[in-house]
């Protein structure tokens, strides 16, 4: 932890010669800075999310039908089952919703073990650097919490069952894309993308304003960034 504290430090007063005014920012307020920084981004995405139409209401991360189903969506309709298809969107977006409060603790947890080569990564990164941070090193964790969530609520949609039922001999059969087949693993996987962009665009929202971040030291790490 020392280590990390002392070379963000270093590495916020070396990055250009406008860094240097921050000769009074100590080691400590550095790595503080930071840690707090990502922490306020993480958990404000994953409140947006979390919550009634935190999926459903946002266009940018709405779960559509997958991809084979879109392509015969209109046949659906044409038959009288608009109202299920809704009925499945509805139902797998409250599946993320449900979903997404899991993944606080998890990525606090990854802020907490951040190593010193990931903080030079952030720092000295492009604009998304923290969220692809998040992306490797809580990806897989975040699935295995997700699943179990997405599954219970989708196991009380009939057409979900129907789904995967005629999803996986399509599947068997190339018609149907075998990451699709069911749809338990799709929408975890549309949670997680979700998530990520959610959190990258907070990270930017930073980078761009510091002064809008929520902490004082926070403030004054991605100040001399800028």
């Amino acid at each position: 932890m020392r280590s990390l504290i002392s070379f963000a430090a270093g590495l916020l007063l070396a990055t250009s010669a406008h860094a240097l005014s921050l000769a009074d920012i100590s080691g400590k307020d550095a790595g503080s800075g930071l840690k707090e920084a990502l922490t306020q981004g993480a958990a404000k995405a994953v409140d947006l999310l979390g919550k009634p139409d935190g999926f459903l209401g946002n266009p940018k991360v709405k779960i559509p039908l997958p991809e084979s189903v879109q392509k015969i969506e209109g046949v659906m309709r044409g038959l009288g089952m608009g109202k299920q298809a809704d009925e499945l969107v509805n139902a797998m977006n409250r599946a993320a919703e449900a979903a997404v409060p899991q993944a606080k603790t998890l990525l606090v947890n990854s802020i907490k073990q951040m190593s010193v080569q990931d903080a030079k990564g952030i720092l000295q990164g492009g604009e998304d650097s923290a969220t692809q941070y998040f992306r490797r090193t809580t990806s897989g964790p975040l699935t295995e919490k997700f699943k179990p969530v997405v599954k219970q609520a989708m196991a009380r949609v009939k057409l979900a069952e129907k789904y995967d039922q005629l999803a996986g001999k399509a599947s068997k059969l190339g018609l149907v894309r075998e990451q699709d087949a069911q749809l338990e693993n799709y929408v975890t996987q549309k949670t997680l993308d979700g998530l990520y962009l959610m959190i990258a665009e907070e990270e930017k929202a930073i980078r761009k304003d510091p002064a809008g971040a929520a902490g004082k030291l926070a403030q004054k790490v991605f100040g001399a960034l800028k």
